[in-house]
């Protein structure tokens, strides 16, 4: 689940991660409000979508004085905010961040997320700040300096202090680097992020570390532990399929082809995208039904396939392991008969009863393309598409 920056932001306070000074606002008059509340001669309007990206945009502006503030809200308030990670129809701008201006001497990066391959946290820092870090990874990765956290003992202060060294810090920039650090990793932790990441975190002339930007992602296996952050939740910055899809408690991510997939676990779904990319045919999602694939679901799964315009055919595969194969086949087609489709549908069943699930296929009246093989399904929706 994804927060906007100003939700990440309150949420890093409480745990001791200092933030510039901030108000939410959704309107000008608010924004002027905010300005006014925080004080001082130069404020920061930021537009706030689930997105980075968004000052190469037009997303984030300085103002020198209330007026301006007033001006650039009402800017980009409404505006279509088009960034690399929104794709080319962008995003509409509904709220702001008005913050205080900061007196900036470095720009730097820190990101926090769980290393799968080590099943450890790593805590990421690069002097290239304000940089999307994949280009960094991409074409410098010695400039990435990494920590990896033992989850027995959690974040040390020596591990801290060795990424601040990396990074250059010396003197108060030194030592409230390290306190940033540890605090937070402290609420990466405590909140079941999947991500803490801060581009740029800034050091000012000062002395002192701020979280100039902030980008927190919960894991939403973890969310019933947290009831409170439901709440921040915002429907309108997702994909319209993807929050009926969760409705429907579907796993559901929409891509960019034209084979709609309809799978039981994410292993075999992503297995199952790969195998129609190889067979030369295009995933148009990631749809994982679950262990149990009942007719219920599998309706809810043909429907929100169907949504998608560029679907011209529909690949089921499903594993009878938890759930027996003549079951899903009679899901399959109780729900083919209330869902008007159009388009081709080849399933593949493999497991418990498959020969019985092919049987209730093949009697069904319905023009299924059944598929005896992962390979021969593949095929068979790939010609279906060029037919």
């Amino acid at each position: 689940m994804k927060i906007h920056e100003y939700q990440g932001k309150e949420i890093l306070k409480k745990y001791g991660v200092p933030v510039p000074l901030g108000h939410v606002a959704f309107s000008d008059e608010e924004a002027v409000r905010a300005a006014q509340n925080i004080g001082g001669s130069v404020w920061v309007v930021k537009a706030q979508i689930h997105a980075g990206g968004r000052g190469k945009g037009g997303g984030v502006k300085l103002a020198r004085s209330i007026e301006e503030v007033r001006d650039r809200a009402d800017d980009i308030l409404g505006m279509r905010l088009v960034t690399h990670q929104t794709g080319p129809e962008g995003r509409i701008v509904k709220r702001l961040l008005i913050e205080q201006g900061m007196n900036i001497a470095r720009e730097l990066y820190v990101g926090v997320t769980l290393d799968r391959a080590r099943s450890q946290n790593v805590v990421m820092a690069s002097t290239e700040g304000g940089v999307e870090i994949e280009k960094v990874a991409a074409e410098t990765p010695e400039k990435i300096l990494k920590e990896y956290i033992d989850p027995g003992v959690g974040m040390q202060a020596f591990q801290a202090r060795n990424l601040c060294f990396g990074l250059g810090l010396k003197g108060d920039a030194l030592k409230n680097g390290v306190k940033f650090l540890l605090s937070l990793y402290k609420a990466y932790e405590a909140t079941d992020s999947s991500l803490a990441e801060i581009n740029p975190l800034v050091v000012t002339q000062e002395g002192e570390v701020f979280a100039l930007d902030a980008k927190i992602n919960f894991d939403d296996n973890a969310l019933y532990r947290h009831p409170e952050f439901a709440q921040l939740r915002d429907l309108e910055e997702e994909d319209p399929l993807e929050v009926e899809a969760s409705e429907s408690n579907l796993n559901y991510i929409k891509l960019d082809g034209n084979v709609g997939c309809m799978v039981n676990g994410a292993g075999l779904a992503m297995g199952t995208m790969d195998i129609i990319k190889l067979a030369g045919g295009m995933p148009a999602n990631f749809l994982d039904v679950g262990g149990g694939a009942s007719a219920k679901t599998v309706e809810a799964g043909f429907k929100i396939i169907l949504k998608d315009p560029h679907v011209r055919a529909i690949l089921i595969n499903i594993f009878g392991g938890i759930v027996r194969c003549d079951r899903v086949a009679t899901g399959v087609v109780e729900a083919a008969r209330k869902v008007d489709v159009k388009v081709p549908i080849v399933v593949r069943l493999a497991g418990t009863n498959a020969d019985l699930a092919a049987e209730i296929l093949k009697k069904s009246g319905l023009t299924f393309l059944v598929a005896d093989s992962f390979k021969d399904a593949a095929s068979k929706v790939t010609r279906a598409i060029a037919a």
